[in-house]
């Protein structure tokens, strides 16, 4: 559905007037494509809406021999007769009905499974760019809003098309059979249901355009005043009565658009009503004087069944109105969701992928270079080696790239120029699963799914017996915890892990990355974020870790970053340092400025014999 209107409105906004979709053979061959392996199915459906059309319009033709071969002739057998058949015929065009509103829900729920799973799929594929480029809400709206959209499309706009159709066409001709002068006349009412058709359409698109904008209001003082950090903060300031009064305002004012738009539908009902009511007078007037003056044939069950089959039209014939407007929606609806389907992946698997029989986790930047946009250049000529079983770490002041250069090695994205080596092959070339498996990242913005400590652990290895879940919680310096838990690694986390405190959460995002057992290990600012009791916890938890194992440390605390092999110092994009940390400090350079501003306070809090100086000696 569009954002702001409503499928089946009768009128277009100027917005969808100047971004009609074009609608080409292509558009359409594609559409079509996904009902293509349904055709069985969708062949039941016409061959039911067929039927149902025909066997819904006998009635109407059995009320003329109803009266005039039962009631006027006073003949109780056809009387009983014709009613009986009518009855029977009502009730098979009602089975069918239900026959094909199932065949109808089968196909469309069927063809949104395979649209849904081809896009999930789809956006799994998608780099890094994608989802930090995008808007999430409106990703979401794709997967869902927009692909549901689609169910209504097949469910009704295009069953409505050919039900409507299909109707018209045997009402006139069964019409024209009866009487074609009766059935010209009845006919000259119809242009006249354009009239209120088009006026309401405005009058109820312009009321829907503004309680859409009224609604999104809603949900956005919704979002902001009852989620957790929102609630919070609504309180700590006192502003709960302001809220309020902003949100009665807001909800008062959606109130009067309902009763607008509702009594804007009314009026056109009630004008709808007058003109269907046009049809059968005249056809009546114009009935009975042919009866009675020009040909006494003419019976007043034929004029009966003309003005049933006239009522019978009217529906179709209005809904047949709106039918442009639903189809230029409709278009636009697949044209947004076949927009998702064919952006590019930019990061996958080689189709001559190389894949290792085993990983020691080596890195090698070699002239790397990496940007967001052409405008601004992250990385600029980065090299470095990282050997198996050591340990490098990056610092750098905030923005300096040091994520970005990380990212870089698992694909979250490629580089723009450069290379960056895993085991000594270029990571463009090797198998992208293969890639990540071996390589482990704890980030500073842990994510826990809503589920238990148990859930999120075997999300790194599905198959991890309770003994390796408890045996990388006690590594992870984290089942002391756990374990007094009333529900122990049962317990529920919360969404993204808000029943956990910080601390907590990094220590079970360790423990979930030692499930996985990767090569290579990174920690991106892993403690920053932390208190010195979590972090102590967290260090203990890491330093094991690195001893034995390739290892890239990101920090801004000294603590984190003492027991690396080397230091690198980003700055600018590029290298600007290199070395231990009593060399780079005697050095006087980048990291001796971020020494005194960002881990003298570490410092202070760490003996000499922490720093690895003997005593006596200082960091200058």
């Amino acid at each position: 559905m569009p954002p702001g209107g409503r499928l089946g409105s009768g009128f277009l906004s100027d917005e969808e007037k100047q971004n009609k979709p074009k609608v080409t053979k292509a558009l359409l061959l594609r559409i079509f494509s996904y009902l293509k392996p349904y055709w069985k199915q969708m062949l039941l459906v016409l061959t039911a809406i067929l039927c149902s059309a025909i066997l819904t319009l006998l009635p109407s033709v059995f009320t003329g021999k109803i009266i005039d071969e039962g009631l006027i002739a006073r003949n109780m057998g056809k009387l009983v007769l014709f009613i009986g058949v009518s009855f029977g015929v009502t009730f098979a065009a009602n089975l069918i009905g239900i026959l094909e509103s199932y065949l109808n829900t089968w196909i469309a729920q069927h063809i949104t499974f395979d649209m849904r799973n081809k896009m999930y799929l789809h956006l799994q594929k998608m780099s890094q760019r994608f989802f930090t480029t995008n808007n999430q809400g409106d990703i979401i709206t794709r997967m869902t809003s927009d692909i549901s959209g689609v169910q209504q499309i097949i469910t009704n706009t295009l069953t409505n098309i050919i039900s409507n159709v299909i109707t018209l066409v045997v009402a006139l001709v069964i019409m024209f059979r009866e009487n074609w002068i009766l059935t010209l006349v009845g006919a000259v009412v119809i242009p006249l249901f354009t009239i209120p058709t088009r006026s309401a359409g405005k009058k109820r698109w312009s009321i829907t355009r503004e309680s859409q904008a009224c609604s999104d209001e809603i949900n956005g003082i919704l979002n902001e005043t009852l989620s957790v950090s929102g609630q919070q903060l609504v309180k700590l300031f006192g502003m709960e009565n302001v809220e309020y009064e902003r949100y009665e305002k807001v909800n008062k004012n959606m109130i009067d658009l309902n009763i607008r738009e509702s009594m804007a539908g009314r009026w056109f009902r009630m004008i709808l009503n007058t003109f269907t009511n046009i049809g059968p007078m005249l056809i009546y007037l114009v009935g009975g004087i042919i009866m009675m003056h020009y040909d006494s044939s003419v019976t007043v069950g034929q004029i009966t069944v003309l003005v049933a089959l006239l009522g019978k039209m009217y529906m179709p014939i209005n809904q047949l109105l709106n039918i442009q407007v639903e189809w230029i929606r409709s278009m636009a609806l697949f044209t947004r969701i076949f927009d998702y389907y064919d952006m590019p992946v930019e990061i996958e698997s080689p189709e001559d992928a190389v894949t290792p029989d085993s990983a020691d986790g080596e890195i090698e930047f070699s002239h790397v270079k990496f940007h967001y946009s052409p405008e601004r250049e992250i990385l600029k000529d980065v090299s470095f080696k990282l050997k198996k079983g050591k340990c490098i770490a990056i610092v750098g002041p905030s923005g300096s790239g040091k994520s970005t250069l990380i990212n870089l090695i698992p694909r979250m994205y490629d580089v723009i120029d450069g290379a960056v080596y895993f085991d000594g092959v270029d990571v463009r070339k090797l198998n992208l699963d293969f890639l990540r498996k071996n390589i482990g990242i704890v980030s500073q913005e842990t994510y826990l799914f809503n589920g238990t400590v148990r859930d999120n652990l075997l999300y790194a290895k599905p198959d991890a017996t309770d003994e390796e879940l408890i045996e990388a919680c006690k590594r992870a310096n984290i089942y002391e915890f756990i374990e007094k838990q009333e529900t122990g690694l049962d317990t529920v986390v919360g969404n993204r892990g808000l029943k956990l405190s910080g601390g907590e959460k990094q220590r079970i995002s360790i423990a979930r990355i030692l499930l996985k057992d990767p090569a290579l290990m990174i920690f991106d600012e892993a403690t920053s974020a932390l208190d010195s009791i979590s972090e102590q916890k967290i260090q203990d938890a890491i330093e094991p870790l690195i001893a034995n194992r390739t290892s890239i440390l990101i920090a801004h605390r000294l603590s984190t970053i003492l027991s690396a092999d080397e230091i690198l110092v980003i700055s600018d994009g590029e290298i600007a340092e290199r070395g231990t940390h009593k060399e780079l400090v005697n050095k006087g350079g980048v990291y001796s400025q971020l020494y005194e501003t960002q881990f003298s306070k570490s410092a202070a809090e760490l003996s000499s014999a922490d720093l690895g100086y003997s005593e006596g000696e200082t960091a200058d």
